[in-house]
């Protein structure tokens, strides 16, 4: 579906960010794509629970109003 996503958009992973608030959808799903990840802890994952994954993101914010281009 991302793959879709990107297509209809005529973007590249390489050059487009998956911003979300769930470890087991939002960021496995950018990391699988081959994306930059953003985890935004205002949502359902919490920083402590974030090392319990094998699979970690790019960046971590608060909010999203703290991401920085």
């Amino acid at each position: 579906m991302t793959r879709l996503a990107l297509n209809y958009l005529g973007a590249h992973s390489e050059n487009t960010v998956m911003i979300g608030d769930r470890m087991d959808t939002d960021i496995v799903t950018g990391i699988e794509s081959g994306m930059e990840t953003i985890l935004v802890l205002s949502g359902v994952t919490r920083e402590e629970d974030v090392r319990r994954f094998p699979y970690q993101p790019t960046r971590i914010v608060k909010t999203i109003c703290d991401m920085e281009p």
